[in-house]
């Protein structure tokens, strides 16, 4: 993948297969991949069915090829290497409404108003993010999964907003099942 290119295809094998490119799709994607409910290979299925436009095409004994060059193009077509395992910062549903904001500063639009906007422009954008509400709250979430000790003003805008700094914990099957359990007990 080319830096100065905006892919619409993904080779697999000596094939090229067309995949879905607007940011809304991979961000459905990255969804799915921060949700507990989902196992591994269901994960890797959904990937498979949403990016690829012709993902029947992809023979059986392609499919870890393919969600390589799935996981390429997620990352922007940068060399990732092996992936760290660090403190989660971002999630990808509860910010989205953090993330917006700031990426339409740097697009210079309404990136939700454009019917198409292709995945790898989406993340520049995001990567260009500057200071804002999005990035203090990353700051903040960053320094307390570190131990770190938050400046004052940390510490009053975590009080004052401490719903939006918070990462909730996804709601799991076993979660759902609790909760209608007690719904049950008084109806």
């Amino acid at each position: 993948m080319s830096a100065y290119e905006l892919p619409t295809s993904l080779p697999v094998g000596d094939v090229g297969y067309p995949i879905r490119t607007d940011f809304r799709d991979v961000l459905y994607l990255l969804q799915i991949f921060q949700d507990p409910d989902y196992e591994p290979d269901e994960r890797a299925a959904i990937t498979l069915r949403v990016l690829y436009e012709t993902w029947e095409d992809i023979p059986r004994e392609r499919y870890e090829e393919a969600l390589e060059q799935a996981a390429a193009f997620i990352d922007g077509g940068l060399p990732g290497g092996e992936r760290k395992s660090g403190p989660r910062t971002v999630d990808w549903a509860q910010d989205g409404g953090l993330i917006l904001p700031a990426v339409n500063r740097v697009l210079g639009g309404e990136a939700r108003a454009m019917p198409y906007l292709h995945w790898w422009t989406f993340l520049g954008a995001y990567m260009e993010i500057g200071e804002s509400l999005f990035t203090t709250v990353l700051e903040i979430r960053r320094k307390r999964a570190k131990g770190q000790r938050l400046e004052k003003w940390e510490q009053e805008f975590f009080k004052a907003n401490r719903a939006l700094v918070e990462l909730r914990r996804p709601e799991t099957e076993e979660d759902k099942a609790r909760r209608a359990a007690l719904k049950e007990l008084f109806v």
